[in-house]
C-alpha cells in the first residue's frame, strides 16, 4: 500500500460507521440500471419522495489510534483496512482475522442446535430402514434450496425413497398445512422433514404424529407461540437453543444437519460441503445477515457457485446473463434469486425446486428459460401493484401515519412482499400489503431497522387467522373485514414504538477520504470485506469539498450522473432516486458526498464508479 494511505487515514478525521438502509429486507448492494419506479406511477412516486426527509448523516467517534495500531501490528495489514475493521467492531486481532479469513472450521458444532442430535438419529434410522422420507419446504428460495439440499444429501447417503415437496403459494398457502399433510400421507411416508417452515404448524404436526408419521422441523422463523409436538424441532431461534448464531437462514440449519448426517454415516463431509452453493444462494436471497457463520458459508458458497456441479444452478447463471462474470452477493440477490422466486410467486415453486434438483443439462436449460419468462411477468405485476399502492399512500389521511397497511382486491399475492419493500424504501415507514380474494386477505410486510415487525404484528394478533416471520419481514392471513381496524391498530403500535427521528433514513459513513485519493488502491481495501449484504454493508465513504466539472445529467426516470473533479481528471458518480434533487444544485459550489465504490461493467468496459448514497451542499455562511 503506498505511503499516501498512512497520511490519509492517520490523524483526527471525521468518521462514521456502518449503514442503516431504508428497508431491513432490501439492502440493494448492487447497481441497478433502472429505477423500480417508472411509467404511470412516476408522479405518485415523486410525491412520496417529497414526503420522505433527507437522510441523517450521523457521526460517531473514530477508532482509537492504539486500537488501529494493534491491529496493524498483529495482522500486518494496511492502516485503512485496520481502521475499517475497528470501526465495524472488530477490535480484537483474532476476531478481525476470522472476519477477514473465514474458515469452515469456525462454524460451531452442529449439535449446538437444540434437538439436532435427536433429529439426525431419527433420519439416519429412516435411511437405514429404507423408509419413505417426505421433505417439505417453503415456496421461496430458502425453502426450495433447503429442500434440494436435504434431498441431495439424503440420496447421497443411500436413501432411495426421498420425496421433495413445496406448496403452491396461491392454492396451498404458507407453511406445513393440509396440502403437505395430504401429500405426505398419500406417499405413505413414515418421516416428514420440514425445511424453512413448521415452527408454527401445530395442527398439521398433530395430525401427522397421530397418524404415526414422525415430524422433524428444521426452520429459522421466530416461534409465535408454543412449539408443535414434533419429534424434533431444530430452530436456532427457539428459546432452549444454545446455538451462538441465531441468524442462520433455514438453509444453514439444513447444512448443519447434513454435516451431522455425514458424521453419523462415517462418510466424508464433502457431500455436505458440495451443497454450499445452495447455501450461499438461499442465505443471500433470504437477506440473512452476512456476518458470523453466514459470512463463512456464503464466502465459500459464492466460490463454489461460480463453478457449480449442479446443472440447474449452471443453467440459471447462463440464462440470467451472469456466465463468466464474478458472482457477488449483489448479483445473487438481485439477479439469480428473483428468477427462482418468480416460480413461487406467480406460478408454482415446484418448478424452481425441479431446477435445483435437475441432473440433466437439457432439462435444466428448459426450466431456466421458463423462469426467465415468469420473472418478466412478475415484473409487470410488480409495476401494476406498486402503482396502486403508491396512490393509496398518497391519500390525505395517510400523511400522519407511522406505518402503512395497504389493501386491495385483485392484487397478486405473490408480489405484495416485493412491493412492500418498495414502499418502505420510498417512505422510510413499515408497510404491510394485503391482497384480498373471496373475503380473505393475505398480507406481506417489510420494516425499517428501528421497528420489530414480528413483535408489532404480535400486538395485533387478534385481527389475524395466522401470522409469522422475522423482525424485518413477515406474512399474515386475515378476514378482509378486519383490515380497517388492523390498519389503525398497526399504526398505533408504530406510534408507540417509533419517534419521528426513526422515520428518517440514517447514513453512517465508515471513513472520510479526499476525493483525489479514491481509486484502485482504495477499492482493494474494500474487497477485504466482501461479501456484502445485510449485516455487512459495503463500506460507505464521505468526501468533502467536491467540485462538479459539468451539469448533472439525468439518466432513466430518476437517476443522475455526476462528473466529479479529482484534480488529475474526472470520476463518475451515479445516484438513483436523486434526479430531482440534483437539478437544484448550485454547480458553482462544492458538495459533500456519501458513496460506495463499485465496478461498472457495461458493453465490455470495466471501470471504477462511485455509487451515491447521498449528497448535500453546505449552507452558505451569512
Amino acid at each position: 500500500m503506498p505511503h499516501v494511505f498512512g497520511c490519509l487515514f492517520g490523524g483526527a478525521l471525521d468518521t462514521f460507521s456502518a449503514v442503516t438502509v431504508f428497508s431491513a429486507s432490501d439492502p440493494r448492494p448492487g447497481p441497478r440500471r433502472n429505477s423500480p419506479l417508472s411509467g404511470s406511477h412516476a408522479d405518485a412516486a415523486e410525491s412520496v419522495l417529497r414526503m420522505r426527509p433527507s437522510a441523517r448523516w450521523v457521526p460517531i467517534a473514530e477508532p482509537s489510534t492504539d486500537c488501529v495500531r494493534t491491529l496493524m501490528t498483529a495482522l500486518l495489514l494496511p492502516e485503512p483496512v485496520c481502521r475499517l475493521l475497528a470501526s465495524r467492531g472488530y477490535v480484537e486481532p483474532t476476531l478481525a482475522m476470522q472476519f477477514l479469513r473465514p474458515r469452515l472450521e469456525q462454524l460451531a458444532a452442529p449439535e449446538t442446535i437444540y434437538d439436532l442430535p435427536r433429529a439426525v438419529e431419527r433420519i439416519a434410522n429412516a435411511v437405514r430402514a429404507d423408509d419413505i422420507i417426505f421433505v417439505h419446504g417453503d415456496y421461496d428460495v430458502d425453502g426450495m434450496s433447503s429442500t434440494a439440499l436435504m434431498t441431495r444429501v439424503l440420496r447421497g447417503l443411500g436413501a432411495r425413497h426421498v420425496i421433495p415437496f413445496v406448496p403452491n403459494r396461491l392454492t396451498d398457502g404458507y407453511d406445513l398445512g393440509p396440502a403437505g399433510v395430504a401429500a405426505a400421507m398419500a406417499a405413505h411416508a413414515t418421516l416428514v422433514i420440514t425445511c424453512d417452515c413448521g415452527t408454527s404448524a401445530r395442527d398439521a404436526v398433530d395430525t401427522l404424529q397421530a397418524a404415526g408419521i414422525d415430524v422433524i422441523i428444521t426452520d429459522h422463523h421466530l416461534p409465535g407461540g408454543p412449539l408443535p409436538s414434533a419429534y424434533a424441532v431444530c430452530n436456532p431461534r427457539r428459546v432452549e437453543c444454545s446455538s451462538a448464531d441465531k441468524d442462520l437462514a433455514a438453509v444453514g440449519v439444513a447444512y448443519k444437519i447434513a454435516l451431522a448426517l455425514c458424521d453419523a454415516f462415517s462418510v466424508s463431509r464433502t457431500l455436505a460441503h458440495r451443497q454450499l452453493d445452495l447455501v450461499a444462494l438461499a442465505t443471500i436471497a433470504d437477506v440473512a445477515p452476512l456476518r458470523g457463520e453466514n459470512r463463512v458459508m456464503v464466502r465459500y458458497g459464492l466460490k463454489l457457485l461460480a463453478e457449480s456441479e449442479h446443472p440447474g444452478l449452471r443453467a440459471l447463471i447462463r440464462s440470467s446473463g451472469l456466465d463468466g462474470k464474478p458472482l457477488t452477493a449483489g448479483r445473487v440477490g438481485f439477479v439469480l434469486a428473483p428468477r427462482l422466486n418468480a416460480a413461487g410467486r406467480i406460478a408454482d415453486a415446484k418448478l424452481g425446486l425441479a431446477l435445483l434438483l435437475s441432473e440433466r443439462e437439457d432439462e435444466a436449460n428448459a426450466i431456466a428459460r421458463d423462469l426467465e419468462e415468469l420473472n418478466r411477468a412478475r415484473q409487470d405485476l410488480d409495476r401494476a401493484v406498486l402503482d396502486a399502492a403508491m396512490r393509496q399512500v398518497e391519500a390525505p389521511d395517510m400523511r400522519d401515519r407511522f406505518a402503512f397497511v395497504l389493501a386491495s382486491e385483485g392484487w397478486h399475492a405473490g408480489v405484495i412482499g416485493i412491493v412492500a419493500s418498495r414502499i418502505v424504501e420510498h417512505t422510510a415507514r413499515p408497510a404491510v400489503l394485503v391482497a384480498i380474494e373471496n373475503g380473505i386477505g393475505k398480507g406481506s410486510g417489510r420494516s425499517i431497522s428501528a421497528f420489530d415487525l414480528h413483535a408489532a404484528l404480535g400486538e395485533c394478533r387478534a385481527h389475524f387467522l395466522r401470522y409469522g416471520g422475522h423482525r424485518a419481514a413477515a406474512g399474515l392471513t386475515m378476514h378482509a373485514e378486519h383490515i380497517p381496524t388492523f390498519r389503525d391498530a398497526f399504526d398505533e403500535v408504530a406510534h408507540a414504538r417509533l419517534c419521528a427521528e426513526d422515520l428518517v433514513p440514517e447514513l453512517r459513513v465508515d471513513l472520510t477520504v479526499p476525493l483525489d485519493m479514491v481509486g484502485e488502491e482504495l477499492e482493494k481495501v474494500v474487497r477485504h470485506f466482501e461479501p456484502f449484504g445485510m449485516g455487512n454493508p459495503a463500506p460507505l465513504f464521505q468526501a468533502h469539498d467536491v467540485r462538479l466539472v459539468a451539469t448533472p445529467k439525468r439518466i432513466g426516470t430518476d437517476g443522475v450522473r455526476l462528473a466529479l473533479d479529482v484534480g488529475h481528471g474526472s470520476l463518475e458518480a451515479i445516484g438513483w432516486g436523486m434526479a430531482q434533487r440534483a437539478q437544484q444544485l448550485d454547480t458553482a459550489r462544492p458538495l459533500e458526498l456519501a458513496f460506495r465504490l463499485e465496478r461498472d461493467e457495461y458493453r465490455g468496459a470495466n471501470r471504477l464508479q462511485l455509487k451515491l448514497a447521498d449528497f448535500r451542499q453546505p449552507e452558505l455562511e451569512k
